[in-house]
């Protein structure tokens, strides 16, 4: 019983190690996979011809008590059919044992088309976030320590996150400057800015030629400001449409680039998902791999995504562009 305890602080000691610097506010998975860029990029929100309800269910660590969990519910949609302004939002619940943060953000988003002629999709996109985050500390049942208080402690801040997006046919690419103005107040109850800037560059390309099966290789590339601290994810995606339903399958491999062996970790997430008219369902698992592992059980993601009032393009574009089907 005490060797579990023990196991669990450390585990847990390594998880806020991560998460102090990759998971500021909302953190990235591998989850804008699955047809859920507008969580890392807010100038995804309302780039498409539909408009899109994501929500999502993350497990890390099974079988260990109180283990790092999330889950997250996204909308995002343009103001009317013939604007080019959008709004997105997001609300997010991120819990680690004792600790657990919620959050809301909200977007705003303008997209400008440079293509009229209607054979591709040639757009240039701007988003700016704005996110509330409230942190909490239940320390009610921690005891045998009198120089802990048995309390329940809250604090909360506010963060800013401003992103460009260039899309071309099949081509696609996100920039995004994380944590812009993220304050947290301090013990004297003082709001101070901290500087945790994470800038994210994402990337791909959808080949649509070969008509049995579509490919799309992409990257993503998260640059610490404060630690310089590099992680990039490679991934591939494949995709089979028939009739009325799209199967697609993809493999993300993340690696940390980090002097520190627990931080220089690598993750590999293979991914399956199904569009069937206008709803999606994925399921992400992700395993570390290495010589140093917080855990060799893996984690579960589930993604349920519901498109609505989706218009008929004939764009060449990529999937979460130019969604397959029609909704309502």
């Amino acid at each position: 019983m005490k060797l579990n305890y023990v196991k669990y602080c450390l585990l847990c000691v390594l998880f806020f190690s991560l998460k102090n610097y990759a998971q500021e506010t909302l953190p990235i998975y591998q989850d804008y996979l699955s047809d859920n860029v507008y969580l890392v990029h807010p100038s995804a929100a309302g780039i498409g011809n539909s408009s899109k309800l994501r929500f999502t269910a993350r497990q890390q660590w099974s079988g260990i008590p109180d283990a790092p969990a999330l889950q997250t519910i996204s909308f995002h949609s343009r103001f009317g059919a013939e604007t080019n302004a959008a709004f997105g939002v997001v609300l997010f619940n991120d819990k680690n044992g004792y600790h657990s943060q919620k959050g809301i953000q909200g977007t705003y988003a303008y997209h400008l088309p440079l293509n009229d002629n209607g054979n591709y999709f040639e757009q240039l996109s701007f988003g700016l976030s704005f996110t509330f985050v409230q942190n909490q500390s239940d320390q009610s049942s921690f005891t045998g320590d009198p120089s802990i208080s048995q309390t329940i402690e809250t604090s909360s801040y506010y963060n800013s996150d401003f992103s460009a997006a260039y899309h071309r046919g099949g081509f696609s690419s996100y920039f995004t400057v994380k944590n812009l103005l993220l304050t947290a107040k301090n013990n004297l109850n003082v709001s101070e800015p901290l500087n945790l800037r994470n800038y994210v560059f994402s990337a791909g390309y959808y080949y649509d030629e070969n008509y049995y099966f579509q490919l799309e290789p992409s990257f993503m590339l998260q640059v610490k400001e404060n630690t310089g601290q590099k992680i990039a994810d490679f991934n591939l995606k494949g995709y089979k449409t028939l009739n009325n339903y799209q199967l697609w399958l993809a493999l993300s491999y993340r690696r940390s680039f980090d002097a520190d062996a627990v931080e220089n970790s690598q993750f590999v997430s293979p991914i399956v998902g199904l569009n069937y008219k206008n709803v999606m369902f994925s399921y992400t698992y992700t395993n570390q791999i290495g010589d140093v592992v917080l855990t060799k059980t893996g984690f579960h993601q589930l993604t349920l995504g519901i498109n609505l009032w989706t218009q008929d393009k004939n764009w060449r574009s990529m999937p979460n562009i130019n969604n397959s089907f029609i909704g309502f």
